[in-house]
């Protein structure tokens, strides 16, 4: 069974700040998104690499990655939001099953281990997240006033890629299509949503950083002179 990396980079990086998508930054020479696909590009369990971006970014990232990824079969068109990105790439694997690895393009430095961990846990699992274990208290909050800690011990902070049986997120997806005005951050919601399947956890790594504000430029920036 093929394991496939679904890579998004169809972000416009409002928060950042940026007037490039912060996936088009340059980082030590090369694109943010680069390094993503590079993690996947070099990994022996991936066969193949799917790009997601937003229409107006499609030309510059074809053209970015001409002739230097084996792995890319092809370069698909986002949608608004994220789940309608995530979907669309889904729906573009023509496979009747494979394995799909859903990343973030703003996660450069994930790491060999974990995808690694994930296409091991893939033999197994129909659904696989990456998390951390959460250190920092954290509370529900509501008109600016606490309403209840959590316990901590049940607490994870999710990172990418996210894994699942195309069949099964598929089915996920087409589920919410049905419904109007869903929102989730990640498709692993969509799972839990609709309790298609149970979500193995895999380690994830604090190197595994997501980049979201110019502060997180800066702490790649030193990641990249670290290596």
């Amino acid at each position: 069974m093929k394991n496939i990396a679904l890579i998004l980079a169809s972000g416009i990086g409002k928060r950042a700040g940026f007037d490039t998508p912060k996936q088009f930054l340059q980082l030590s020479g090369k694109t943010i998104c680069e390094w993503s696909i590079e993690a996947f590009e070099k990994n022996g369990n991936i066969d193949e690499i799917i790009l997601v971006v937003h229409p107006d970014y499609k030309d510059f990232l074809e053209n970015l990655v001409k002739n230097k990824y084996k792995k890319i079969t092809r370069i698909v068109t986002g949608g608004k939001e994220r789940i309608d990105s995530s979907r669309n790439g889904v729906f573009a694997i023509e496979e009747k099953e494979a394995n799909v690895f859903i990343h973030d393009s703003v996660r450069p430095f994930v790491t060999q281990k974990i995808i690694d961990d994930c296409a091991k846990a893939m033999e197994i699992y129909s659904a696989v997240d990456v998390a951390l274990d959460v250190t920092d208290t954290i509370f529900v909050c509501k008109d600016g006033i606490m309403q209840e800690i959590p316990p901590r011990k049940f607490l994870k902070k999710s990172q990418t890629p996210q894994c699942f049986k195309l069949s099964l997120i598929k089915k996920a997806h087409e589920k919410a299509l049905e419904e109007k005005n869903i929102q989730f951050t990640d498709d692993c919601g969509l799972i839990l949503q609709y309790k298609l399947a149970d979500i193995y956890i895999v380690d994830g790594d604090e190197k595994n950083i997501k980049i979201t504000y110019k502060s997180d430029i800066e702490q790649a920036q030193r990641s990249v002179k670290g290596k």
